[in-house]
């Protein structure tokens, strides 16, 4: 057990102060993050809207996401990351405070539009800040620690938010939100400090003319296209999913807060050994985004056998392994493919990928649900992951002859 312990100790090792700073405040922020894999059953149990509406309000939850990812890109290469990450978090977490007064459907696509706009301005920020904070060599184990803390407060928050919706209903949850938001900021402004970086005349020559490259860069493009297609496949796990597991076992938030909690805690236990095991194997990435995709297509397949509720423990366990796999390396394949003076515009494009998915996945998955039932979503779900398959052995011939 010991030897077990300093092994998986041993692939922390190497990781710079800042990111282990970055991955508390990180898990400080998640922690608190407990209304969000409820807000289907937020606005359809207590709010009462239909499938339909819910879907509607989930997708400006979703247009937020890609404006914000979009702006969050440019003003990271205009003015620094730092900057962007501090007032996104700060000026998010008064935004879920005032987002719990609001109830009217118009309401609320406003009221969501506006917080995701600005709460995801953050993504291209801190996926830029790797490459300030921690060595070539470290980036994707520095994310994978980052992804570790956002699963590990995500672990604990649904079970947490599961007891507080059982005893005081939704509305503490967002405060709970909030303040860790504000909190979450304010440390990292104490603890770690802004870097300016001088630029010679040669290095700003080269990032005024990378500056729109990524929208050139047809292999991006690509990925692009498999990045989105495996965000609509897992974007059903805080959408549909937990209103399935009502709907068809009956089960509790509590009880899909503890098969929440499987994912975060297989995370949190396996991701960085996986990553390092990898690493050392030196497998190419587009390989490991293809084997991504794969569990994608099918830990929603599996769903078709809905006579046994232990499914949703295979589906969750499959979910998980696709993430632990898929995520870490599309964004380094991302991060390693932008050129100087555009990483926030690549970052940028590939975070919108996921808030894309996240527009059209939830409507459309909430509209395929009710006109057609569960199992129709759950084919159609991981269709866009084979789909994704078959991008991602294109994408691998690109690579090999350097396009």
């Amino acid at each position: 057990m010991k030897t077990l312990f300093n092994t998986y100790i041993n692939n922390f090792k190497g990781l710079s102060k800042e990111i282990w700073w970055l991955a508390l405040i990180t898990l400080i922020n998640r922690a608190g993050t407990m209304v969000i894999p409820f807000l289907s059953k937020y606005l359809k149990e207590n709010l009462e809207f239909s499938i339909p509406d819910a879907g509607t309000i989930l997708m400006f939850f979703g247009i937020g996401s890609f404006i914000g990812s979009w702006l969050g890109g440019k003003l990271t290469d205009k003015i620094g990351f730092y900057k962007v990450m501090f007032y996104s978090l700060l000026l998010t977490g008064i935004g879920f405070i005032v987002l719990q007064y609001i109830t009217s459907f118009i309401g609320l696509c406003i009221g969501i539009l506006v917080l995701m706009s600005i709460a995801d301005t953050f993504r291209p920020a801190l996926f830029v800040s790797l490459k300030t904070y921690s060595k070539p060599e470290n980036q994707t184990r520095s994310l994978t620690l980052l992804r570790l803390a956002i699963n590990l407060g995500m672990a604990f928050g649904p079970i947490l938010a599961g007891f507080i919706i059982g005893l005081d209903g939704y509305n503490l949850l967002f405060w709970i939100d909030g303040i860790t938001c504000i909190l979450a900021i304010l440390l990292f402004r104490l603890i770690i400090k802004e870097t300016v970086q001088k630029l010679s005349t040669e290095e700003k020559l080269i990032h005024k003319q990378n500056r729109n490259a990524v929208y050139k860069d047809k292999t991006f493009l690509i990925f692009f296209v498999i990045s989105f297609l495996i965000a609509m496949s897992f974007f059903q796990l805080i959408t549909s999913i937990p209103i399935y597991h009502f709907d068809a076992y009956g089960l509790s938030e509590l009880q899909t807060g503890f098969i929440m909690f499987i994912n975060g805690a297989l995370i949190v236990l396996f991701e960085m050994p996986l990553i390092a095991y990898l690493e050392a194997k030196k497998i190419a990435h587009t390989k490991l985004i293809l084997i991504s995709a794969v569990l994608f297509a099918i830990s929603y397949f599996a769903l078709l056998c809905n006579a046994w509720v232990g499914i949703l423990v295979v589906n969750i366990i499959l979910l998980t392994f696709a993430e632990m796999i898929g995520f870490p390396y599309t964004n380094a394949f991302a991060l390693n493919r932008a050129k100087k003076g555009s990483e926030g515009s690549y970052m940028a494009l590939y975070t919108m990928s996921f808030a894309l998915a996240s527009i059209v996945g939830p409507k459309i998955g909430m509209d395929i649900i009710y006109n057609h039932g569960y199992q129709i979503n759950w084919v159609i779900t991981g269709l866009y992951s084979v789909l994704a398959v078959l991008l991602s052995f294109w994408l691998q011939k690109r690579i090999k002859i350097n396009l």
